[in-house]
């Protein structure tokens, strides 16, 4: 054996045989006998003799056809031969088959996919309701007995509940489910124990304690639905993420039936977008206040918003209950307590109609006197619902003449249930107290029958003693006998929804006080639509005629079960939506110079979304809305719905939203597995449908962010990317903030710069921009965009601006209509050619949208930024002139007249609102001043033990705010916030002179320095501004002498 291998272990014995060519040649000879086995076979086969005898082969096979051409004696080559049937043979003429020969799906997709179940939403079936699909879907027809109700308030104030009482209302499964939940037996004087068989020893049936029912069945016990929660995560927290729509039909209290569409919108400053979606789709406002907290920053911001859009309100004081278990206030005081909270409601409303902007549907626009809201009409309800307390002073004075026979009329009685009315002994109403220390009317007659059967049903030891107690105030035949042995809860809610009876009184307050849509078309016509108002479709939108032409306003998207596609709601401003019809799809760019962003459409089901559940419908008429599938594909946020090819010209679209509080948190994100990045991406396009205000875009070193109005709304947007669109593990990097750039001076010189081919130039200067003006550009106020003389008009008489300036104002950026930077042509005609100049105007506007989107030091926007053109030296000749010249040219010379301009960095401020007891006041300023804010006022809750604080804090040192004022007041204090303006980085960014040391926390004047090096490190640039890129030598040159060296 050893001498077949050297001492290098080489084979050096004979040849060997390779067993690869062993194989191929015994393959090469049985390949050789099948080819003469298939030729006999093919022989016989000509004859009809294959060896099986007969025509059907010998399994019983279908016999193979073979050309025959009468030679039997013919060569037949190898290609020619038939040793299968072909697919047409086996399969039939019919059937079209295909073979592939290579995979059409990529490796990572299953052949197979399992089956995906997403119960993450809230489904159930259609349960039985007071009245028929049908008869609702027949209310829709008819505009006048149609209400659109946006139902806002802050959080934790009763809007969920609210509905939960109109839904259960309206749904008795729903009603006997809940009931069913919240029955458990009240605990009974009797102990546990004695008796056999479950007697006691006295004889009797043993009563079991409530703690010994709610351990042996813990389902029955007290709890709330909250039935438009319909997500997991929303019960979860306990509270509203989404707009939730519902559409009931409800009677007033003279038995007309009415179809309310109700919206419940987030309380939650985080998602004021959604309550902008929910307003946008309303007609009328149903404001939710907590008695005892009264109102809250959100609240405010959505009614300012709804006022705006001229939106009428309702008022309903919530939470009655918490004046008596809580407050435990005497009637005199709580009826006071609900005095100042309505004033304060309707200071609010007066305020906001005088800030209301013009030409916005506000109203100063339409010349309406501020709402003023008063219970004596039936604007203001008082409601406990979690109770099923929900009443009027119309419907409780209805209500006190039915039980006590007297024939007054309720609105006669109403008008004395309030205000300086108090009532004598022989029945009649006075202005003036019969004796010193009388109860008010309203005390006497309202607050007082509520406050002993609170106490009476919190306070009953037994149930004889409460039937006793209800059989005095009349109400003891219409609480069933098995209520009174319920937990106080359900107890109390039986107890007071007997006595004060259905919710009749909502529908009474939505059917007065709120409009319809035919008559509030022209008011929402006004605020959301930007076209003429002179057009067919905008006479049809004015008159909500179902037979004009379709104009239909997308307000949000809601998505599927599967989570992979979206439906649209839609608000029917006029036409018809169907479902199958073909439509046109605008987008928020779309123009009548502009109509890249349509697509024409067809429109899939058309729905009712209830909550939980849908309810299909053929056809929605105008002034309603409705969930309309297959149109989200080329929609992005909003949309606008018209009619296809004729009915499409003409029509301009609707005005996106605008939402109370900006996008300024950002996180960037990257997948776990880099392999996973398209999912990512497409989970992230179908994020931004979901949400929106939330903002994504990729930096340009490729990092992706995503941004938006508080930790909440972000923390909710990245469980959702991970679980419903994009279902994949992210890395998530430290949150930061959006920041912009602007100017604190004028330019220190006329900074000029040449075009690449050096035959056009263009000299600019910087300012800074006033900050009312900027306020009224970044709302749509300016009408940069109408008639020269209406714009210049507006800027000398809103802001001062003399003629000449008036007429240079070319331009705002970034954004053309909501921009806070302008552009001035400020060239004297005896300088420049105005003629060269308008040819190349467009283009120099272009480069200065270009550099105010990204300014020169972090790529972060402009902002109150005033760049006038003061010389331009513009090529005769067309060809030397083009926009690949001066655009890029523009940009840079807006570049260098920011950086002579003193630049700064503007970073979000939030305004924060702190409610939290009186002694834990110090400690909220303690935290307050370890993250750079400072309180701007501190006032007591009237009637409450609370303090209200309202502070502003940077958005940068806000991160973990919430969880460290609750440390510091062991959970008693809680903070809303909210972005509320911008405002300069403490320092100059461009100073050298500053050494940043790492991992220490830098001094005040420092700041400006540390967020730019940082951000432009985190976005891939070089540490610092080079100025080189931006001047020329002799702009340098001027720039050093200033400086003295400043600039290197």
């Amino acid at each position: 054996m050893e001498e077949l291998y050297d001492e290098f272990g080489n084979y050096i014995g004979p040849e060997l045989r390779d067993e690869g060519e062993e194989a191929a040649g015994a393959d090469e000879g049985e390949e050789d006998e099948v080819d003469e086995y298939d030729d006999e076979r093919v022989e016989r086969a000509g004859d009809g003799r294959d060896g099986g005898g007969g025509g059907d082969g010998g399994g019983g096979g279908e016999r193979m056809e073979t050309d025959d051409g009468g030679d039997d004696g013919r060569v037949v080559l190898h290609e020619d031969k038939r040793y299968y049937p072909t697919l047409a043979e086996v399969y039939g003429d019919d059937v079209e088959a295909t073979v592939q020969e290579e995979d059409t799906q990529p490796i990572t997709q299953p052949i197979i996919a399992p089956a995906v179940v997403h119960d993450f939403d809230l489904t159930e079936p259609p349960g039985a309701t007071s009245y028929s699909p049908a008869f609702l879907a027949g209310l829709l027809e008819t505009p006048a007995l149609v209400r659109n109700v946006a139902v806002i308030g802050s959080l934790g104030h009763g809007k969920t509940s609210l509905l939960d009482l109109l839904i259960e209302h309206t749904h008795p499964d729903m009603r006997a489910r809940g009931l069913a939940k919240g029955s458990a037996p009240r605990a009974a004087a009797a102990a546990d124990g004695g008796g056999d068989g479950g007697v006691g020893g006295g004889g009797e049936p043993k009563r079991r304690s409530a703690a010994s029912l709610r351990a042996h069945d813990p389902g029955r016990v007290w709890l709330e639905r909250r039935y438009l929660d319909a997500r997991q995560d929303e019960q979860q927290r306990g509270l509203s993420i989404k707009a939730s729509p519902i559409s009931l039909v409800l009677q007033t209290s003279r038995a007309k039936s009415y179809a309310l569409n109700l919206i419940d919108a987030p309380g939650h400053v985080c998602f004021c977008d959604e309550g902008a979606a929910a307003l946008r789709l309303a007609d009328g406002v149903v404001l939710c206040v907590d008695c005892v907290e009264g109102l809250l920053m959100p609240a405010e911001r959505l009614v300012r918003q709804a006022v705006c859009e001229g939106l009428r309100v309702v008022l309903v004081l919530t939470k009655i209950d918490r004046l008596v278990t809580e407050l435990r206030l005497p009637p005199a005081d709580a009826y006071h307590k609900l005095v100042h909270t309505l004033a304060a409601v309707n200071a609010l409303l007066a305020d906001a109609a005088v800030g209301a902007p013009r030409g916005a549907g506000g109203a100063e626009q339409r010349g309406v006197q501020p709402q003023q809201l008063d219970p004596r009409d039936g604007s203001v309800l008082f409601a406990c619902a979690v109770y099923g307390v929900c009443f009027s002073l119309p419907s409780f004075a209805a209500l006190y003449a039915a039980q006590h026979g007297l024939p007054m009329d309720e609105g006669a009685m109403a008008r004395r249930l309030w205000g300086d009315s108090w009532l004598r002994d022989d029945g009649a109403f006075v202005t003036k107290p019969p004796a010193p220390g009388a109860p008010r009317a309203f005390v006497s007659l309202v607050l007082n029958p509520l406050y002993k059967l609170i106490s009476l049903s919190l306070s009953a030891k037994d149930p004889a003693a409460l039937r006793h107690g209800l059989e005095l105030a009349g109400i003891s035949e219409l609480v069933p006998e098995c209520a009174l042995s319920y937990d106080p809860k359900p107890l109390l809610r039986a107890v007071l929804a007997s006595y004060v009876g259905p919710p009749s009184a909502f529908a009474d307050a939505c059917a007065r006080h709120l409009p319809s849509p035919a008559d509030g078309a022209r008011a929402k016509m006004a605020s959301i639509y930007t076209g003429d108002l002179d057009t067919p479709a905008a006479r049809g939108m004015a008159a909500c005629d179902a037979s004009a032409p379709l104009v239909a306003c997308v307000a949000k998207l809601v998505h599927e079960q599967s989570c992979e596609r979206f439906d649209c709601l839609v608000r029917v401003l006029s036409g018809t939506l169907r479902a199958g019809m073909a439509v046109r799809v605008l987008g928020e760019a779309y123009s009548a110079d502009d109509e890249e962003d349509s697509a024409e459409r067809l429109v899939g089901s058309v729905c009712l979304l209830q909550g939980r559940y849908r309810l299909p419908l053929s056809h929605a008429p105008a002034g309603c809305w409705c969930l309309a599938a297959g149109l989200d594909a080329s929609i992005l946020k909003t949309a606008t719905i018209v009619d296809s090819g004729a009915g499409a010209p003409g029509v301009s679209i609707c005005r996106p939203l605008h939402f109370a509080a900006r996008a300024v948190l950002k996180v960037a994100i990257e997948p776990l597995r880099p392999s996973e990045l398209p999912k990512m991406v497409d989970g992230v396009r179908k994020l931004c449908k979901a949400y929106p205000s939330l903002q994504a875009h990729v930096e340009e070193s490729g990092e992706h962010v995503l941004l938006g109005c508080a930790e909440l709304h972000l923390d909710c947007a990245m469980h959702d990317l991970r679980k419903l669109y994009a279902r994949i593990e992210l890395k998530v990097a430290d949150p930061s903030v959006a920041l912009c750039e602007s100017v604190a001076d004028s330019s220190a010189l006329r900074c000029t710069a040449r075009t690449p081919n050096g035959k056009n130039g263009l000299a600019m200067v910087a300012e800074p921009l006033e900050p009312l003006l900027a306020a009224h550009a970044e709302a749509g106020r300016v009408p940069v965009h109408g008639p020269k003389a209406e714009l210049a008009a507006y800027l000398k008489g809103t802001h001062g601006w003399d003629a000449l300036a008036a007429r240079s104002l070319w331009a705002l950026g970034a954004d053309a209509h909501t921009g806070t930077n302008a552009l001035l042509d400020d060239c004297l005609p005896s300088e420049v050619d105005k003629a060269l100049l308008g040819a190349v105007r467009e283009h120099i506007v272009q480069g200065f949208r270009w550099g105010a989107r990204e300014g020169p030091l972090c790529d972060e926007p402009m902002r109150n930024v005033k760049l006038k053109l003061v010389g331009a030296d513009i090529c005769e000749q067309p060809i030397h002139r083009g926009g690949g010249q001066l655009i890029p040219t523009a940009r840079r010379v807006a570049y260098s007249a920011f950086l002579t301009a003193s630049p700064r960095l503007l970073e979000p401020i939030l305004a924060l609102e702190i409610t939290a007891p009186a002694d834990c006041v110090p400690a909220v300023y303690t935290v307050l001043a370890r993250r750079r804010g400072h309180v701007v006022s501190d006032a007591p809750r009237a009637g409450t033990p609370l303090s209200v604080l309202r502070a502003f804090v940077p958005a940068i040192d806000s991160f973990g705010f919430e969880t460290d004022l609750r440390v510091h007041t062991q959970g008693q204090a809680m903070a809303l916030s909210v972005f509320d303006h911008w405002d300069t980085v403490p320092g100059d960014p461009l100073d050298r002179s500053i050494e940043l040391r790492p991992l220490e926390p830098q001094p005040v004047a420092h700041l400006a320095r540390e967020f730019m090096v940082k951000t432009r490190r985190r976005k891939g640039l070089s540490a610092d501004v080079s100025v080189h890129k931006f001047f020329d030598e002799d702009t340098l040159a001027r720039l050093a002498q200033l400086t003295e060296g400043h600039v290197s």
